[in-house]
């Protein structure tokens, strides 16, 4: 799976910009459990009026963490820039915008509980557990039922299944 995260940040300048005349974005993002952290470094020239001849060089480091959620398995992931563009939003501020892609992405399995361990957990308590999916392209009914290990007849308990939709939510009990 690929998924693509925006990251925008206005970087404030001590001198007018007139115009960029270069600029680079360099990047060192790396991933620790569910965490993918690191910096973009921007840098470049830039003048402060139209007649000018001299360039004035820049470079900022912006910071830059993403939560992964947990049910994602990032062991295979590939983390690089998909795109980068910037915009001079006033006299002194120019906005970057770099969209980071993470490729790769694993959804992992959901184990549910067994009843025995769940009343450990609860001190006897019992409770009912359930998986919420979300229909894709591509999904059958046979598909889920393959996928989670359940029967139609106990789908049938929780759901409607006559007309199937993608995006609709089926609930899958444990």
């Amino acid at each position: 799976m690929k998924k693509i995260v925006p990251f925008k940040k206005n970087i404030i300048f001590e001198n007018n910009i007139y115009e960029i005349t270069s600029i680079s974005l360099e990047h060192v993002l790396n991933h620790t459990d569910n965490l993918v952290e690191g910096t973009f470094t921007v840098s470049g020239e830039y003048k402060i009026t139209e007649a000018s001849v001299n360039t004035i060089p820049f470079n900022h480091e912006l910071p830059f963490t993403i939560n992964i959620d947990e049910k994602y398995n990032l062991d295979n992931v590939i983390i690089d820039i998909d795109d980068f563009y910037y915009e001079i939003v006033n006299d002194n501020v120019l906005n970057v915008s770099i969209d980071v892609m993470l490729d790769n992405l694993e959804e992992q399995e959901v184990r549910c509980i067994e009843e025995e361990e769940k009343k450990e957990i609860t001190n006897g308590e019992t409770y009912k557990s359930y998986t919420v999916y979300i229909v894709r392209e591509g999904d059958t009914i046979e598909t889920i039922l393959n996928n989670y290990e359940i029967s139609k007849d106990k789908l049938l308990e929780y759901n409607d299944l006559t007309e199937l939709k993608i995006g609709d939510k089926i609930i899958i009990p444990c």
